[in-house]
């Protein structure tokens, strides 16, 4: 097993990608936010985008609310410069549909109703759109690093099927008889297909209803001409998130069902050919006295309670006792936590691993940001370009 540095990842000038995916509840979201502040504290202009619709971002980075547009965060240290945001899905797909469509077109689209349907939460519009703002993020080059925060399950790489999703979709059955009429050219030939086409209405009508069929044809009509630019973009981004500069790190907990999500992840990242950095490994057990083991702890509490000592109180030795066993307990907790590391790394011993401790309380503001990022990186080595000395 080796260790994973993210010091010499972020301060990397040719890393600009870097995705952090997991399960819920194994800080995800607090990995990236750590993440993005250690760089931006270290020289780097930083974005981190969360497609997570929880607010534990902004709230640990002191905003109030998080939306589609890049805010910046106060209170970082150093010459480099953090901002944060949130995938709005609706209001990206708005963007995409006014940049790439004629005024009075874009109006067409946006005032449609399947069109409001689709771009309000279909089956993997979040996942697309999360592949266009990377996209748009990175083609505006505003940033030198963008860190990337994906939802908590395995629906997190989802947005890696986007292009071969969307051409899915665009390439079906359905979608070619709705744009036939369209696509086809000379007055006998729209006359023939008119009439297959209302045989065909009529059957659809009946599985879609009347009204709904009517604003998919409507909607597939105005955007039409958006379709290849969509399914572009989309492969675009895809290349990208392949390429040299692009890590993508695992966020677990030494827990077994949290270590399977991760192998899972880890898994798919290698399908696709994806390049992984990393496994962070956080709230990781420790003890100050690794030498009392729980055997030696928990004989020692019984002995307590049972013959008790000289010169304590009652009130002492139970406290003593009490003690002693939450100790025979953490011990019995971090024998069985690096028993299932040793296992994940046992069958993929060339991923690297970095552990980060588990901490007295949630992280809720800057300083516990840091204290997770001095945990990630490497407190000897002396801060990239820009960062505080």
């Amino acid at each position: 097993m080796t260790g994973l540095d993210i010091d010499t990842l972020i301060d990397d000038p040719r890393t600009r990608i870097v995705v952090c995916c997991g399960s819920g509840g194994v800080g995800k979201t607090t990995t990236a936010a750590a993440i993005g502040l250690r760089a931006a504290e270290r020289g780097r202009r930083v974005v981190v985008l969360t497609i997570d619709p929880a607010r534990r971002l902004a709230q640990s980075m002191g905003l109030s609310e998080l939306d589609n547009t890049p805010r910046v965060v106060e209170g970082t240290r150093g010459k480099g410069e953090l901002q944060a945001m949130m995938l709005d899905m609706k209001r990206t797909f708005d963007e995409v549909v006014l940049a790439h469509a004629e005024p009075d077109r874009a109006k067409a689209i946006m005032d449609n109703p399947f069109y409001q349907s689709l771009s309000a939460g279909f089956a993997g519009t979040q996942e697309y759109m999360a592949m266009e703002k990377l996209g748009q993020l990175r083609a505006e080059d505003r940033w030198d690093l963008i860190v990337v925060d994906t939802p908590p399950s395995r629906s997190a790489l989802d947005f890696l099927d986007a292009p071969s999703r969307l051409g899915s979709f665009l390439d079906g059955r359905v979608i070619r008889l709705l744009t036939a009429p369209a696509k086809v050219g000379g007055r006998s030939a729209m006359k023939f297909l008119n009439v297959g086409m209302g045989l065909i209405s009529g059957t659809l009508g009946k599985i879609f209803g009347a009204q709904l069929l009517t604003d998919i044809q409507t909607f597939v009509s105005a955007t039409d001409s958006m379709f290849g630019g969509f399914r572009e973009r989309a492969d675009r981004t895809y290349q990208l998130l392949k390429a040299e500069g692009t890590a993508f790190l695992v966020v677990a907990a030494p827990e077994r069902d949290a270590l399977r999500e991760a192998a899972y992840f880890v898994d798919r990242l290698a399908d696709d050919d994806m390049p992984l950095a990393g496994l962070v490994l956080n709230r990781v057990h420790s003890t100050g006295a690794p030498q009392l083991t729980a055997e030696r702890a928990l004989a020692a509490a019984e002995a307590l309670e049972e013959n008790g000592t000289p010169h304590a109180t009652a009130e002492a030795e139970t406290l003593a006792a009490g003690l002693l066993r939450l100790h025979a307990e953490r011990m019995q907790i971090m024998t069985r936590e690096r028993r299932t590391r040793n296992r994940f790394a046992s069958v993929y011993p060339d991923v690297p691993i970095v552990e980060v401790p588990a901490l007295p309380g949630d992280v809720h503001d800057l300083d516990g940001l840091r204290s997770i990022g001095d945990r990630l990186g490497s407190p000897a080595r002396p801060a990239g370009p820009g960062a505080p000395a």
